[in-house]
């Protein structure tokens, strides 16, 4: 039976966990439809997610319906965990976009369905929560026409709007043809010379609802079950499912992965092509290249292609036991067990096809973000990174090396959190969305490992860009160089957005694979901290020069490291090079700021405006709906908490705020904010090759 990889996104509170049940029972997969105030649902499996009645991890569940089997992801809603909704995108056929009738449209529906359309994935409307008091529909449509910007094609309607007879009643109205007439020449034709039948509009629907052209809009009722036999039909008429050759080369990616009782890592992975067996070797990871020239690493369209020595400088495989590395940095391990979701479990199989979202056992190594069999593209951010940052603190008897680990152990599930280690102070700090992902983190380090923490304050984590070009050299044997390697690099400012690019202008061939794939990795790691200590990003680095010493051996005797180029030369050269090439170049600070929608009574704008303007809040456009004022505009990430926290006592309880992460701006006022490195601190020579190599350069 065909599959269908099928997403349920929402606003937090909107019902969306509450729908997936739904489904689950009205499939016939449960007998009983699970609660989320009763903490007894499929997908929210968690105690903490029970307890707070929210989804916090992404959950796969499988039911079939007449003609397609469906493996439904449930994702979070509330905007501190976003990067799990961002890793599921990617493993997508098809999502369901879930509308509160009564909150509406959201600041997360908004990021949602911008993120959908720019992935072209087809998505469907539900419109929820028609029975609860305050439900709007047509109201509703015009809100979504307008502030999600996107073509919508209404099902039906809704009768007994905030009442438990709510239904749903289906038929397409005038507007469907309108918005598919937008896209099909041939079906406007149609209409103006006659008509247009019911079938060739249906078959209008569904293709450019494959296409991600138009949503189709459904209303009902997760609680009831108003409307969602309608929408199971939608999902089985209206997406597509999935594709992929099972007999091909394997292609999968990791979307997930989580640690099993004994402590072993379980990858969910979407197989796109080949089949995955048990006992399977496979090479997996991010396959990055490195670019010459805007040439693969080997520059001859070859791939990547070093001295055959694989990546450490003696000739060794970079792991024992069952895994090993490849030149690229990818690992390669054996599958130990797979199961697949059916029907609500997840029996164990022998092989998983094209298609199929499978549990993978035996990858030790796996990372979320990784490639199964054929290398694929990195990771693509869809949402913001994290903005902000806060500092750890250990309990009353917790032990330092334990939360290390445990933290650790969190940042495999969501690479996000990005763990900062400070050796110097003693302190670990983790990156956030929020301040419920944080007390998150303190009830998980608590339930599941025994520890107790608090934080410090939080803090907002900005981002540093070169402002021009810079170049420096380091070469081999020549001082005030300690290390046996030639690297010279250039930094260049790249478009916002563009990330960090490695490029050469050295020939290939000129020293060992091992060694360029030294130096990247090094320049990517020291950018984590640029002259202020914030990541820098948008630029584009280029190796200039590059040079090693040859293996050196006596006779009756072994391979001379102190005569002899290792990576650890490069490793150690590399930091000292890049940083005096961005102090040529020089680098600004940026700090995150916020999109934000703030509706309140008209008569309270006079107490709000001083406000804004003393947090740095921007008003760009005045509105006005009904009684009510509407200002949008931007502030800094690092004033939003605050001005949550007043908005109340400003508008008597009647404002409503809307924020989300829109861009980076440079900080031209006061001083520059400096982070604490936690590195050897290239910036510093003597300090450095003391921390380093023990020997201070003249």
């Amino acid at each position: 039976m065909p599959l269908l990889n099928l997403g349920i996104l929402a606003h937090v509170d909107a019902g969306k966990t509450s729908l997936t049940e739904r489904l689950l029972h009205s499939a016939g997969v449960t007998d009983e439809i699970g609660s989320v105030d009763a903490g007894s649902t499929r997908t929210d499996t968690l105690a903490l997610e029970r307890q707070r009645g929210i989804t916090i991890k992404s959950a796969v569940v499988s039911f079939p319906l007449d003609s397609v089997t469906v493996n439904l992801i449930d994702t979070p809603g509330h905007p501190d965990f976003i990067a799990e909704v961002e890793r599921v995108l990617g493993v997508l056929d098809g999502a369901v976009l879930v509308v509160s009738a009564v909150e509406g449209v959201q600041a997360q529906t908004r990021v949602l369905m911008r993120t959908l359309r720019r992935l072209r994935i087809p998505t469907l409307v539900f419109v929820n929560k028609i029975d609860r008091r305050g439900a709007r529909d047509q109201a509703l449509l015009h809100e979504m026409a307008r502030r999600l910007a996107v073509p919508l094609v209404p099902m039906g309607t809704a009768a007994g709007l905030g009442t438990r007879a709510a239904r749903f009643v289906p038929g397409l109205g005038p507007t469907a043809l309108d918005a598919l007439a937008d896209h099909d020449d041939d079906l406007l034709a149609a209409y103006v010379n006659g008509g247009v039948s019911r079938r060739r509009l249906r078959a209008a629907l569904a293709g450019q609802t494959r296409e991600a052209l138009v949503h189709p809009v459904y209303f009902g009722s997760a609680i009831t079950g108003a409307g969602v036999t309608e929408l199971m039909s939608g999902i089985e008429q209206l997406l597509p499912t999935a594709d992929g050759d099972p007999d091909g080369p394997l292609s999968g990616t990791v979307f997930k992965v989580e640690r099993g009782p004994a402590g072993e890592k379980i990858a969910y992975a979407r197989i796109f092509t080949g089949t995955l067996r048990v006992r399977d070797r496979v090479p997996f990871g991010d396959g990055r290249e490195v670019s010459g020239s805007g040439r693969g690493l080997s520059g001859d369209g070859r791939g990547v292609r070093g001295d055959g020595r694989g990546v450490f400088d003696d000739g060794r495989g970079a792991f024992g036991g069952g895994r090993r590395a490849f030149e690229d940095g990818r690992e390669e391990g054996r599958v130990t067990a797979l199961t697949v979701f059916d029907q609500g479990a997840d029996p164990r199989q022998d092989s998983v096809a094209a298609g199929r979202i499978a549990k993978v056992w035996g990858l030790g190594g796996i990372r979320i973000g990784d490639a199964l069999g054929l290398p694929g593209k990195a990771p693509e951010h869809h949402f913001a990174p994290p903005t902000l940052e806060t500092v750890v603190v250990p309990g009353p008897g917790t032990d330092r090396r334990s939360l290390h680990l445990a933290l650790t152990q969190l940042a495999e599930q969501d690479p996000l959190i990005g763990v900062r280690h400070d050796e110097l102070r003693g302190e670990t700090s983790v990156s956030l969305y929020g301040e419920v992902q944080k007390e998150v983190v303190q009830a998980t380090l608590a339930d599941e490992y025994g520890l107790d923490v608090t934080f410090r304050e939080t803090t907002t984590l900005c981002i540093e860009r070169p402002v021009g070009s810079g170049r420096a050299v380091e070469f081999n044997k020549k001082d005030p160089n300690p290390f046996l390697a030639t690297v010279g690099l250039r930094v260049d400012p790249a478009p916002t957005g563009a990330g960090v690019e490695f490029r050469l202008e050295v020939e290939l061939g000129s020293m060992p694979y091992a060694f360029f794939k030294a130096v990247e990795d090094t320049v990517r790691e020291t950018l984590g901290q640029g002259l202020h200590g914030w990541q820098v990003t948008d630029c584009t680095v280029t190796m200039t020069h590059s040079g090693y010493s040859p293996r050196q051996s006596h006779a009756h005797q072994g391979f001379d490291k102190s005569m002899s180029s290792t990576g650890y030369d490069f490793r150690g050269v590399t930091p000292l090079v890049l940083v005096e090439a961005l102090r040529r170049a020089g680098t600004l600070v940026y700090e995150p700021m916020h999109r934000f929608r703030l509706e309140a009574p008209a008569d309270t704008l006079g107490a709000l405006l001083p406000v804004l303007a003393r947090l740095g809040a921007v008003p760009e456009t005045t509105g006005t709906h009904g009684q009510a004022c509407v200002l949008e505009g931007a502030v800094p990430a690092a004033r939003v908490h605050e001005l949550e926290q007043r908005l109340p006592g400003l508008t008597r309880g009647e404002g409503e705020l809307e924020t989300a992460f829109d861009h980076y701006a440079p900080i031209t006022r006061g001083p520059v904010p400096e982070r604490p490195r936690t590195d050897h601190n290239p910036l510093n020579r003597k300090e450095y090759l003391l921390n380093v190599t023990r020997r201070v350069g003249d």
